[in-house]
């Protein structure tokens, strides 16, 4: 039984984005935590998504470079920052519109978590983490 659970649990996690998910549920927990904190804490939901965005980027960059697409090339940091940027402005956008058909900003920032992390893994596997760029 141990063998066939290892066996299971080996061919899942040979999959990116079952890794990728993985790696982002640790920080995405941390994430909300934080972004929930702020919120509560008085901060406006826009500075508060700046303040978790800036949080995660390096430790994200080492774990996701790592564990999800087996690389360590330190040379990518500003591609994947741009990633950031981009899925910062989008959550932002996605944020703003829940807002205005007055969905609770709590609410609103879980269920925009897998789609934006969907959204992310694809940024991070076809501009950052690309094979050409495993081999430099």
């Amino acid at each position: 039984m141990k063998k066939k659970i290892k066996k299971i649990t080996n061919n899942l996690l040979k999959h990116k984005l079952i890794r990728f998910f993985l790696v982002g549920g640790l920080n995405t927990a941390f994430g909300y935590g934080l972004f929930a904190l702020l919120i509560y804490s008085g901060l406006t939901y826009p500075l508060a998504l700046l303040i978790c965005t800036i949080s995660g980027i390096l430790f994200n960059f080492k774990t996701i470079g790592s564990f999800v697409f087996k690389n360590h090339n330190n040379y990518l940091l500003l591609k994947f920052l741009g990633v950031y940027v981009i899925t910062y402005f989008l959550n932002l956008g996605c944020l703003a519109i829940l807002q205005y058909f007055a969905v609770n900003i709590y609410l609103s920032g879980a269920i925009l978590v897998i789609p934006i992390g969907f959204f992310a893994f694809l940024l991070n596997k076809n501009f950052v983490f690309t094979d050409s760029e495993i081999l430099q």
